[in-house]
């Protein structure tokens, strides 16, 4: 479970609530079953209209991956990967094959299968490649749900206030009843404000911020594999790696390296 997600959750919904108490109001001012129907169901249609039926269809698995954190250690995975390139050299490439179901991501997985195969250099390049596009692909689609959803839901609420004040304005007999009835009409416009700044649209930001992590592995990866193919040396192997790495991921691997050369 991503923490940040939760607590982000949380902490805007228990803003909202919390101003709203500070002017005076009570939670059930902010209740209106009609305009949430509205609202929702109105933004979750137009959604729906807006992409494929497969994408639709991955919504929970996508939340899922939203609050759930994958760990993706760049440095854990560089060190494997210069670890894999010093079997390489000792014992040949065929030695790698033993090692491709630790390999954890399918990714890695199938690249060192390629590679034990002895798949042409060229052909590992282009298909590995083509799966890094898919992977970039895959984490655009799965955002892309979301931020129309952010995109829908507050003209929903703009419809749901419209709608709200056709009817107050059809009813002007008794004046007394006006403030509340507009105060209702406006409610709609509040759940699709809210639902997109809190709920839609900072979905959508997590999941980009997921394909990327998953992404920046993956390019890693790639050019790991393809570093023990040509039979680079594992030193040159982790210079190269290090260029995937985020400066203050550095010194880390500095202690690594130095804590296997005191070893």
């Amino acid at each position: 479970m991503d923490v940040s997600v939760v607590l982000g959750l949380l902490l805007a919904i228990g803003a909202i609530l919390g101003a709203n108490a500070i002017e005076g109001g009570h939670l059930a001012s902010l209740l209106n079953p009609s305009a949430a129907l509205l609202v929702v169901g109105g933004t979750l249609g137009a959604t729906f209209v807006s992409h494929n039926l497969e994408d639709i269809l991955a919504i929970p698995q996508q939340l899922s991956r939203a609050f759930k954190r994958q760990k993706m250690d760049l440095v854990q995975a560089s060190e494997m990967l210069v670890t894999l390139a010093q079997k390489a050299r000792r014992e040949g490439l065929l030695a790698l094959e033993s090692e491709i179901p630790k390999a954890g991501d399918p990714f890695l997985a199938r690249g060192l299968q390629l590679v034990v195969d002895g798949a042409d250099p060229e052909m590992v390049k282009g298909l590995l490649e083509t799966e890094l596009v898919l992977t970039e692909r895959r984490g655009h689609g799965a955002a892309a749900v979301f931020e129309t959803a952010g995109g829908y839901a507050p003209t929903m609420g703009i419809i749901g206030t419209v709608m709200g004040l056709v009817h107050v304005l059809g009813n002007l007999d008794n004046a007394n009843d006006l403030g509340p009835a507009i105060a209702v009409a406006f409610l709609a416009t509040f759940y699709g404000i809210s639902t997109a700044n809190v709920v839609w649209l900072p979905l959508a930001s997590k999941l980009k911020a997921r394909s990327a992590e998953l992404l920046a592995l993956r390019e890693l990866e790639f050019e790991g594999v393809l570093s023990i193919q040509q039979g680079d040396n594992p030193s040159m192997v982790r210079e190269k790696l290090k260029a995937f790495l985020h400066p203050d991921r550095h010194g880390r691997e500095a202690q690594r390296e130095a804590g296997q050369d005191v070893a």
